[in-house]
């Protein structure tokens, strides 16, 4: 079903990177999310009133709230596939993101509604009578539910879509509820125990849980948070992979919404190079990145020199140096100034958020290492620029 209405409603399917497909495959989603709800909330509201069950009458409520999050998300994708403007230079493909919230305020409302509402029933129970088209309705909602949550997991997979993500783990939560529903009817009408409001505080509590978690996850990419190591390890890979390119560091991921990132990074290059040949080979990379990776890429040229072999050693001896103090440090932009009394070396050292041992500890544990591996004849200085890493894996990266 799911690949019938891809193939017949969203035109050009595969071409999954386009703005006005993925506005398609948005638009599927909130229609087929909007009929399925009301369908289903208007069944249960029937049966729920008929049969006097608080847990029913919540339950179709929430396909209520499911029906307004597939008019968020459909509203959602449509405006962020607005172009650029003066105003918003990086487009508009963020509002998906907060699209994705607003669907995860919306299960945390329901959530508050329904435990409440429970919690009546606990302390005021009622008579609820199960049926077996009741049991046939609350059984054919978890079947639809179940078909949703594939289905919107589908395209979210396809269009990495944050907000559709939201969406299908809604639809599972929602399967679950109904299930627990259904099963607290049953043992209600075999036995004397009152279950109805129990099952609908059961419902209300996962409601709950599941939202919050649906509202860390959206708010992340809102916030800044750190690119995908998968993704910071392609971007590595790929540069490293051009002739000339002797290492990279620095690198920075923006993401501006889905299919709209942001990149930069210092790539290390041989000084004694010709320059508009490594300026071309930049080019290509950042050409590259654009046209097959939908990444706009700056790349900031670092020379390193490659015929000082002294220089070339101490690099090598450094790096060493720094993996000896912790194999999360990383060294980058190495440099000797030689003078008549001493030599300066100076460099940046790549620290993670949280490490033991402060900027200045740093600096100084350097320096002693080096002191402890020099002669009388020879003194050098240490010039440390402490930075913090912007992605998950090492950014200091050689071939």
């Amino acid at each position: 079903m799911t690949e019938f209405l891809i193939r017949h409603f969203v035109k050009n399917h595969s071409q999954t990177q386009d703005t006005a497909v993925r506005t398609a495959y948005g638009n599927l989603s909130g229609v087929v999310g909007i009929i399925c709800n009301l369908l289903l909330c208007a069944a249960k509201l029937a049966v729920g009133m008929l049969s006097g069950s608080i847990a029913i009458t919540a339950d179709a409520l929430n396909n209520v709230s499911d029906a307004s999050s597939s008019v968020i998300t459909l509203i959602g994708f449509r405006l962020s596939a607005k172009p650029a403007d003066d105003e918003h230079p990086f487009g508009h493909a963020r509002i998906e993101y907060i699209t994705g919230l607003a669907v995860a305020v919306m299960i945390v409302v329901i959530g508050f509604e329904l435990a409440r509402s429970s919690i009546g029933k606990i302390l005021h129970p009622g008579t609820v009578e199960f049926t077996a088209v009741t049991a046939a309705v609350l059984a054919g909602s978890v079947l639809v539910k179940l078909w949703m949550a594939v289905f919107n997991r589908k395209i979210a997979q396809r269009i990495d879509s944050r907000a559709l993500e939201a969406t299908a783990l809604d639809s599972r939560n929602d399967a679950v509820s109904t299930s627990a529903v259904l099963l607290a009817g049953i043992v209600s009408a075999c036995t004397s125990l009152q279950l109805d409001g129990w099952a609908g505080l059961a419902v209300a509590l996962f409601i709950l849980w599941s939202g919050v978690g649906v509202m860390k996850d959206t708010l992340s990419p809102l916030l800044g948070q750190a690119p995908d190591e998968e993704l910071t390890r392609y971007i590595r890979g790929k540069i490293l992979r051009y002739d000339g390119v002797l290492g990279m560091h620095d690198l920075m991921v923006h993401d501006y919404g889905p299919g709209r990132r942001f990149a930069s990074v210092h790539v290390e290059m041989a000084a004694e190079d010709d320059v508009l040949k490594n300026h071309d080979i930049i080019d290509n990379i950042e050409r590259d990145f654009k046209e097959n990776d939908q990444i706009e890429l700056v790349i900031h040229f670092d020379p390193v020199t490659m015929t000082d072999t002294e220089a070339l050693q101490a690099r090598s001896g450094m790096k060493k140096l720094i993996k000896s103090i912790s194999p999360k440090l990383t060294m980058h932009d190495f440099r000797m100034v030689r003078g008549q009394t001493h030599t300066n070396l100076i460099f940046d050292v790549v620290v993670p958020y949280g490490f033991e041992m402060s900027d200045e500890e740093v600096r100084r544990k350097i320096q002693r290492l080096v002191d402890g591996g020099t002669s009388e004849n020879t003194r050098y200085y240490t010039v440390v620029t402490i930075e913090r890493s912007y992605a998950p894996v090492s950014e200091t990266a050689e071939r």
